[in-house]
């Protein structure tokens, strides 16, 4: 009788030691299984063990932004879905929304984010941002401003900033793909 209480011990002392899987932990995991990204977006986790953060990496194969390599970090807090995905893009870049901290403005990672959206959903999201800039809605109203009034110079000034070039006195990161 004592042997058998003795590992009922153990076996509880094993359970406290082993770290508790959250919720959010687990809709990341079927978030990730679920994902079905194409060639032009690629996921990288800088620690395997830790599924809510990691980083998205989208290439453009059309667009203005072609040839270009974004990176995105992903920070997700113990409350997702009730709560979307932080994401930052980690380079200086020259988009409408996109300011250059590196916050995103898409509206499903503010107002309109819903827990039945998942995280394809925000890939899919900021890979349409690459093809169709909304300058309606902008972060960076220098770049809406061009963008809007004068698209001819938007295009160059897009192309120079990918090269790492200066715009208006703001030095960009070169992201052109290597």
């Amino acid at each position: 009788m004592i042997k058998i209480w003795s590992m009922k011990k153990n076996e509880d002392a094993a359970a406290k030691k082993k770290p508790k899987t959250s919720a959010a932990q687990i809709r990341v995991q079927k978030d990730l299984t679920e994902l079905d990204l194409p060639s032009t977006m690629k996921t990288n986790f800088p620690d395997p063990a830790d599924l809510l953060n990691f980083s998205l990496t989208i290439t453009p194969d059309e667009g203005m932004y072609r040839g270009g390599a974004f990176t995105f970090s992903f920070a997700i807090n113990t409350n997702y879905p009730h709560d979307p995905p932080k994401v930052k893009c980690t380079q200086t870049i020259y988009h409408p929304n996109v300011d250059l901290e590196g916050n995103v403005c898409l509206n499903i990672l503010r107002e309109d984010w819903k827990p039945v959206l998942n995280l394809n959903s925000v890939m899919v999201g900021l890979q349409y941002l690459f093809l169709e800039p909304n300058a309606d809605d902008p972060l960076n109203k220098d770049a809406a401003l061009e963008m809007s009034k004068n698209r001819d110079q938007f295009l160059n000034n897009v192309k120079a900033s990918m090269r790492g070039g200066h715009i208006k006195g703001t030095q960009y990161d070169n992201v052109l793909a290597r």
